[in-house]
């Protein structure tokens, strides 16, 4: 009895060894991020890295770039496995992508564009600030971009034509500190990443003053290659993201990310942006 008793430890601990074995084995998860949300934070992307990890069973590399084109690039060439876009981005590569996830927040999977001025600045809407400088947050930015760039076109006018200068800082954060510190007249922004600095950095948004605030709108997604959705690392990804609010770490993460969680979500909730695209196109 005591011999058969260590014979099934033995095998019981070899067979754990090799589960762990085969765990420690699977390839690198590679998840890439744009400036959706606070860029450069490195305590909020580790901490996300770190609670995606453990739900996934496997490691995970957060592959960040300056532009979402960037990202969007590595994306469709396969150098990441999925990566948390942009609608805009999203919808560009509707016929090679697809969605994983969307975050909530504030109850919901929507969010808006802001434009911001100084609390000096006398405007009081888009129309004002013909004539002055303006800063975006990337040309495949839906918030930092396109929503502006279609509110002018619904207007009769142009990016080009309408501001005197405009830049773009590959950042929303920096586009909140171009017009807090005057380096810009106004700017376009994720209302998102606006109200989240509220919270952590009070005195810079404290000297910027929201003039308009567009539709609701669907919030950046995390997306995939289609031709890899249904792959198990991918479904493993999805898993990982609904299952945040679950555990202690991923509540931090969220809470640090001033999210709600994430959920699942379709095509049609990016419609919004998809009309936007239409007028800019015309």
């Amino acid at each position: 009895m005591e011999h058969s008793v260590s014979r099934r430890t033995l095998v019981g601990s070899g067979l754990a060894a090799l589960i762990a074995g085969r765990s420690r084995a699977q390839p690198v998860f590679r998840l890439g991020l744009t400036p959706v949300f606070l860029d450069n934070d490195a305590a909020i992307i580790d901490g996300l890295r770190r609670a995606l990890s453990r739900g996934m069973g496997r490691d995970i590399e957060l592959v960040q770039r300056r532009t979402y084109q960037e990202i969007t690039g590595l994306l469709l060439e396969r150098s990441v496995d999925a990566a948390w876009l942009c609608g805009y981005p999203y919808l560009q590569h509707a016929d090679f992508l697809d969605l994983v996830a969307v975050p909530v927040w504030r109850g919901g999977p929507r969010y808006q564009s802001y434009l911001i001025v100084g609390t000096k600045d006398g405007a009081e809407a888009l129309s004002d600030l013909q004539g002055g400088t303006h800063a975006f947050s990337d040309p495949d930015s839906n918030s930092g971009y396109l929503v502006t760039a279609t509110d002018l076109r619904r207007m009769g006018e142009q990016v080009d034509g309408f501001f005197s200068r405009s830049i773009f800082t590959f950042g929303h954060r920096n586009v909140v500190r171009a017009v807090a510190d005057g380096l810009v007249r106004s700017g376009s922004v994720d209302g998102y990443v606006w109200e989240a600095l509220a919270v952590i950095e009070p005195g810079l948004t404290a000297r910027t003053r929201v003039i308009a605030r567009s539709e609701w709108l669907g919030f950046p997604p995390v997306c995939a290659r289609r031709d890899s959705l249904a792959s198990e690392p991918v479904q493993a990804l999805q898993t990982a993201l609904m299952s945040l609010a679950e555990t202690e770490e991923g509540r931090q993460a969220l809470n640090s990310l001033q999210l709600d969680g994430f959920q699942q979500a379709t095509p049609a909730l990016f419609d919004g942006i998809a009309d936007r695209m239409a007028d800019l196109d015309l």
